[in-house]
């Protein structure tokens, strides 16, 4: 009898090796390794670049792994930028220099983000200016702000500016005068069929003007806005690295180029995430931009 139940015992304590053997082999297969969830678990969370220390100045932290980083869309040309002897935030539109610095009062900088609206990124980066309360500029492209026109509602529900930014976000330079027109003017409708206004500001792809497409920027009662500081979020370097572009150029009356469409911009918004509070506690004054 002592047997037999010895026998039972040990067989009982194959079969549970063999069972766990089997299910650490799946999780070697389906589990952590691959990124997926387990079944009935709470999802993954993104994987997050490295952030900036917490420190001011110094060289920008590393990309992170190999493979963490992407390169530069394919449309995205590298910006222009320079300077313009625009008189600021309280001049009357339409205005015919292109805006690269805003003079204001104290601290104040103006914080812009291109070619949405995008479902994924707008929203998170609408919160956390919301949560900060501050206020920036959004020039959307058209064929996005048509697919999601409550996006248009709620940035300017929260008291945002809504900017052109074309209907397809083609070089406006290699363009002849009735194609720009198109672009600049069928936007310029659909944000006024949308929010009711017309927009008073607008802003060339890749930052390129020239004397015709500024001409009837002027016609349609926008004034064309550069930048001065390029958060470079474009070329995807990691968010410590946009973080520290952004930081180490700012400066009072800039005007601060990102994105919230055009690409995966995660990298956007945790660099928002971390450099607008220490912008505040720099004692700058993130403003939308008015004419």
């Amino acid at each position: 009898m002592a047997s037999d139940k010895r026998t039972n015992t040990r067989r009982r304590f194959l079969q549970a090796a063999v069972v766990v053997g089997v299910l650490s082999a799946g999780r070697l297969l389906f589990g952590s390794g691959s990124g997926a969830p387990e079944p009935g678990g709470p999802p993954r969370a993104r994987p997050r670049p490295p952030e900036p220390p917490d420190t001011a100045g110094g060289p920008p932290p590393p990309a992170g792994p190999a493979g963490a980083t992407h390169p530069p869309q394919p449309y995205r040309l590298r910006p222009m930028a320079g300077e313009s002897s625009r008189s600021g935030p309280g001049a009357s539109p339409p205005h015919p220099e292109v805006a690269f610095h805003l003079a204001g009062d104290h601290r104040e900088i103006f914080l812009t983000f291109d070619d949405g609206p995008h479902p994924l990124y707008t929203p998170d980066i609408l919160r956390i200016l919301r949560r900060h309360e501050v206020r920036a500029t959004f020039f959307v492209i058209g064929e996005n702000a048509v697919e999601f026109p409550g996006l248009l509602y709620d940035i300017a529900d929260e008291g945002h500016a809504v900017g052109n930014h074309t209907w397809t976000h083609p070089q406006l330079t290699a363009l002849p005068p009735g194609a720009v027109r198109s672009e600049l003017g069928r936007t310029s409708s659909l944000i006024e069929d949308i929010l009711g206004t017309a927009p008073d500001l607008a802003r060339a792809p890749y930052g390129e003007w020239d004397d015709p497409a500024l001409s009837i920027c002027n016609d349609l009662g926008m004034s064309p806005v550069g930048w001065a500081v390029d958060s470079q979020d474009w070329t995807l370097p990691g968010a410590g690295t946009i973080a520290y572009t952004v930081l180490d150029a700012m400066h009072p009356g800039a005007i601060v180029l990102s994105h919230d469409g055009g690409g995966e911009r995660w990298q956007t918004v945790e660099a928002l995430e971390w450099y607008l509070p220490r912008l505040l506690d720099e004692g700058y004054r993130p403003l939308r931009i008015v004419p």
